[in-house]
């Protein structure tokens, strides 16, 4: 039987992503009305400045935040799978700094030579470095069974590759190495319709090896003896989760850098407000959570203060951290009881 609150949850979710879309692209610094922006996407405005404005500058921009915002929670929704806990997420754990810095040391190597880094490079870089920090996080795990010490652990590995990439960019002296800095604060300026292209078939990848594996994480879910008893391979199970998290958590931090407390803060606003955590509704409904989340954020980064800009990194702490507290304290409360 169809869940209504489900359908709803869908239903209102693409409304609002749609909504989000149309005031993106409609709200800057630049004033363009809505009707010469609908003339605009349907390509009857020959004006070619506003035509630039909305198709190269902000049209792009908008539909990253949705790629992105859907990528970071859907890797935090997976990396709370891994771990059994809902206090994880790829900024928390630090695997985003991981890829920011493996990023940022890359790109200096190329620029240092006078060379471009693609796309490609970019984001293998970015998935190395995520994958090498996930794996610190790993082996601390094994070791360390307190889920609070392992957060703290994570939290540490963050500050220290935070600490590396401003140290080298500081003091780069190439102009466009310096320019970095923006970059690394996070945000979705700049970004282009080949880069679109390439996120989206990263998104979509990662998202068919999550429909793959949507049972054996059901039955996880329910513990690791009972998924074993119905046949599931732990071990390729978490390999799948940990690779599929990392790279969801690099694509997103390669094109925007890190953007902070998505996928900690979204998946947990959705499973209580949905008050599930099925893995059939969870994937869909975690990946329209950081669409509509990023979004917003990206809106308020760019319009409040305009024309200056600010880190959507920024308005996502400002926003999201009030949501993990109280996710903490609650959590806490249960354990006592």
């Amino acid at each position: 039987m169809i869940n209504k609150r489900y359908v709803a949850f869908f239903i209102i979710s693409i409304l609002l992503i749609a909504a989000l879309l149309w005031a993106n692209i409609t709200m800057g610094s630049s004033d363009i009305s809505r009707t010469e922006t609908l003339k605009i996407l349907f390509g009857q405005r020959d004006d070619a400045m506003q035509s630039n404005i909305i198709m190269s500058i902000r049209l792009p921009r908008a539909v990253a935040a949705v790629l992105l915002g859907g990528a970071l929670a859907l890797s935090g929704y997976l990396l709370q799978t891994f771990f059994g806990n809902p206090i994880v997420g790829p900024y928390v754990l630090g695997i985003s700094s991981g890829a920011k810095l493996s990023v940022a040391l890359t790109m200096i190597f190329f620029l240092s030579g006078g060379k471009e880094m693609g796309l490609n490079m970019m984001v293998f870089s970015a998935f190395i470095g995520a994958t090498i920090a996930m794996t610190f996080v790993l082996i601390i795990s094994v070791r360390v069974k307190s889920m609070s010490i392992l957060v703290v652990c994570g939290i540490m590995i963050g500050y220290i590759c935070a600490a590396v990439t401003d140290f080298v960019v500081t003091f780069a002296d190439d102009s466009n190495i310096v320019n970095l800095h923006n970059w690394s604060m996070g945000s979705l300026s700049g970004i282009n319709w080949e880069e679109i292209r390439v996120m989206t078939l990263i998104v979509m990848f990662c998202m068919a090896l999550c429909i793959l594996i949507i049972k054996p994480m059901s039955a996880y879910r329910l513990g690791e003896a009972y998924a074993k008893s119905v046949g599931v391979n732990i071990t390729v199970l978490r390999v799948i989760l940990i690779l599929t998290s990392s790279l969801l958590a690099a694509c997103a931090t390669a094109f925007a850098g890190p953007i902070s407390f998505v996928g900690i803060a979204v998946p947990h606003l959705v499973r209580t407000g949905l008050s599930t955590d099925d893995s059939h509704v969870m994937i869909p409904a975690a990946f329209f959570g950081g669409a509509i989340v990023t979004l917003f954020c990206d809106m308020i980064a760019r319009t409040v203060f305009a024309p200056t800009e600010v880190s959507i990194s920024s308005v996502t702490a400002v926003l999201l951290v009030p949501v993990v507290i109280v996710m903490m304290i609650k959590r806490n409360d249960r354990n006592r009881n």
